[in-house]
């Protein structure tokens, strides 16, 4: 796997953390929590993802995947850090790493998506994510 340096003690690295962190991140962060089973099929399933890790800890404490079909369409999901290492530029590293292995991968024209909860919108903004209402908007459903 391979791994950069990001400063400040922090190193990112390729691919989307273990289950057990992604539990952790998730519910901490604010994520809603998901159960194990879900958990692994989500990390298994990744297009692509990245995690941090806090050198002095030895924790992970932020991710970010990507899950698509490789041709078209890419969706960016999970992006999470825990609070204690909010406002440290690593939702800024983790997004551009994800969006860097999109253009590396995907063919012109891919189109990138995402769900925005409010704290998050600023950060996806400041990387050309604009609303697509009132023309298109998401949708959902839980089963």
């Amino acid at each position: 796997m391979t791994s950069v340096a990001l400063g400040d003690g922090y190193w990112m690295a390729e691919g989307p953390p273990a289950v057990d962190d992604y539990l952790n991140l998730r519910e901490r962060s604010g994520l809603t929590p998901r159960r194990r089973d879900q958990a692994e099929a989500a990390v298994h399933g990744s297009w692509c993802g990245v995690h941090v890790v806090h050198e002095e800890t030895d924790t992970v404490v932020a991710m970010g995947r990507v899950i698509g079909d490789g041709g078209w369409y890419f969706h960016v999901v999970d992006v999470a850090v825990l609070p204690e290492h909010q406002r440290r530029g690593l939702g800024n590293a983790v997004l551009t790493a994800l969006l860097e292995r999109i253009r590396e991968g995907a063919p012109p024209g891919a189109y990138v998506s995402l769900i925005a909860d409010e704290p998050g919108r600023p950060l996806y903004r400041r990387y050309g994510f604009e609303e697509t209402g009132p023309a298109s908007i998401g949708m959902a459903r839980i089963l």
